[in-house]
């Protein structure tokens, strides 16, 4: 069983088809990234998947489950999370508030019991702070905690979107170009961590990604999107030889 898969899956904005009939599946422990030019659907595919928009046809699977209608709260309890191509933290709260305001949509808590801070309210914000402690550590976002998200260079916030992210614990993780914007050193992190999260806390991974080198370093399959159609997909190399990819991704004729 495949661990999310996409069959014929349409999204339309009036009269525009934003994606047209894409069939797609994943396999549990996968790396796969979604390429092609501007406009071609890339980010389209990640909100549908996420209930951010709606699909006009065809149906999303995740698990076994037909996740096409199923209401966008509950897409992380399914164990789905993502990034952003454009930060989306809390600016005006610290890195640990950050996390923990992840943790907290994790485990849901009776209003009383919350109020009063009973024992089983106690247990579950130490298992909370424990966890967090542990992915800050993972990323090396100790020293930051502190500090408020919107303060710290962007190359951390996107550090600290990525924890957010893990904070749900996710068994599927959709990253919108996490090396967008970052300089070479700092892409070669981001190489790292999406590795140890798909090797060591077993999440499958969908990447949108322009940066070519990140793509091939730690890819299992390329899917390359143009004008809301699969063009080609499959390894690094045999993408990157493909006339066809080099025609609509890197404009060359």
């Amino acid at each position: 069983m495949s661990e999310l898969e996409l069959n014929g899956l349409e999204v339309s904005f009036g009269g525009i088809r934003a994606l047209r009939g894409i069939a797609l599946d994943l396999e549990q422990g996968e790396i796969v990234s979604l390429i092609g030019p501007n406009g071609a659907g890339k980010t389209t595919v990640l909100n549908a998947i996420c209930r951010m928009v709606e699909a006009s046809r065809g149906s999303i699977s995740y698990r076994g489950q037909d996740i096409t209608r199923v209401r966008p709260h509950l897409i992380a309890r399914l164990g789905i999370a993502r990034t952003f191509q454009n930060i989306h933290l809390l600016t005006g709260a610290t890195v640990l508030e950050n996390l923990m305001t992840a943790r907290h949509t994790q485990t849901p808590m009776n209003p009383l019991a919350a109020l009063v801070f009973s024992h089983r309210a106690k247990q579950a914000e130490l298992r909370n702070r424990e966890s967090v402690e542990e992915i800050l550590a993972f990323l090396g976002l100790q020293r930051f905690r502190r500090q408020a998200a919107g303060e710290l260079p962007y190359g951390i916030q996107k550090v600290v979107e990525l924890a957010r992210a893990l904070c749900l614990e996710p068994k599927m993780l959709l990253l919108d170009e996490p090396a967008a914007g970052l300089d070479t050193e700092e892409v070669a992190d981001m190489a790292l961590w999406i590795q140890d999260i798909n090797r060591r806390r077993g999440a499958t991974i969908l990447m949108i990604e322009h940066n070519m080198n990140l793509v091939a370093r730690v890819s299992d399959r390329v899917v390359v999107l143009d004008q809301g159609r699969i063009l080609t997909q499959g390894t690094p190399e045999s993408v990157q030889a493909s006339p066809d990819v080099a025609r609509a991704y890197l404009g060359m004729s």
